[in-house]
């Protein structure tokens, strides 16, 4: 599997997934860490990926997106973006409406 499809394998099977440096119990970075919990206080449950430990995909990642930091947030297969859009939708309470939408029975 190539560098691009392992990114749109871990896109699309998990219905919210956060590139990010480091991990949600160890975030290595102010932003991650920040767009990790706004995450748990949804009460979200996601997958994260350690751009660190995995420098294909910190390199390709960007370019797939279309977004060229990290975090990146993907909720159902569609990037939201990184840490202040993050941010920004879980004071408005679009973020957990957006993770509660997740959880729905198909």
């Amino acid at each position: 599997m190539d560098i691009e499809e392992r990114i749109r394998h871990t896109i699309h099977n998990h219905p919210i997934v956060l590139f990010m440096k480091g991990t949600p119990q160890f975030p290595m970075c102010g932003f991650s860490q920040r767009t990790a919990q706004a995450l748990k206080s949804c009460g979200a449950q996601f997958a994260s990926v350690n751009v660190l430990e995995d420098p294909d995909i910190r390199a390709n990642l960007p370019r797939y997106s279309n977004w060229p930091t990290f975090p990146q947030l993907f909720i159902n297969g569609e990037l939201i973006g990184g840490c202040d859009i993050t941010l920004e939708l879980q004071e408005s309470g679009e973020l957990e409406r957006m993770v509660k939408e997740t959880q729905k029975p198909a």
